[in-house]
């Protein structure tokens, strides 16, 4: 009895063990995280630009009516150590931060469809930059939100933004992400650099 109790109880912590490692294989190293202010609001990232660029989506007023909800260019930024954990795993670990710098159309000859003539012909480019925001995972700090993700606004005007922001309220981001986005809260069907990755 007691070497079968033993044999059990060596297994029970094993396993345990191996959860441990599996659930902190999900998590970023600290220094990745986002930082928070004491009051619980997220502080602007310091060098986003450097981050992995994966790609820049457009839907300008031209197109849509004359006013399209997102109507500047996003270009898209993820957090360093979250790329590499989700080209390794095919999944968002928690302490993931996503960034998004609006960046205007270029106008250049006002053309009907918000298109610009440019050496390289015509078509859409990048003018200014407009606001930043940002989307980080953190099912332990945000547990009241679907995904365990949150989204912030650094301000939708020229630099310099704003050093800190408040969560967007769950309707306002969390619940058009849930239905649309392609792969856990993110929209991965306008990243090709993603969806290459995914495991």
């Amino acid at each position: 009895m007691k070497k079968s109790y033993r044999i059990a109880a060596t297994a029970l912590v094993i396993s345990a063990m191996a959860s441990g490692v599996a659930l902190a294989a999900d998590k970023l190293p600290k220094k990745a995280h986002a930082k928070f202010t004491s009051a619980g609001a997220v502080k602007a990232p310091s060098k986003w630009r450097e981050w992995v660029f994966v790609g820049a989506p457009l839907t300008p007023n031209a197109l849509n009516g004359g006013a399209a909800p997102f109507p500047e260019f996003h270009n898209v930024y993820v957090e360093p150590k979250a790329y590499k954990y989700y080209m390794k795993h095919g999944k968002w670990a928690e302490g993931s931060q996503i960034a998004k710098e609006l960046v205007t159309v270029r106008e250049n000859n006002n053309a009907e469809d918000g298109s610009s003539q440019e050496v390289s012909g015509v078509g859409y480019q990048q003018g200014e930059f407009a606001g930043l925001e940002l989307s980080v995972k953190d099912s332990k700090r945000f547990k009241g939100e679907p995904g365990g993700w949150a989204y912030f606004s650094f301000g939708h005007h020229t630099p310099p933004y704003e050093k800190t922001a408040e969560a967007f309220p769950t309707e306002s981001c969390n619940s058009c992400h849930e239905a649309n986005a392609g792969d856990d809260f993110v929209f991965t069907q306008f990243y090709p650099v993603l969806r290459a990755g995914k495991k």
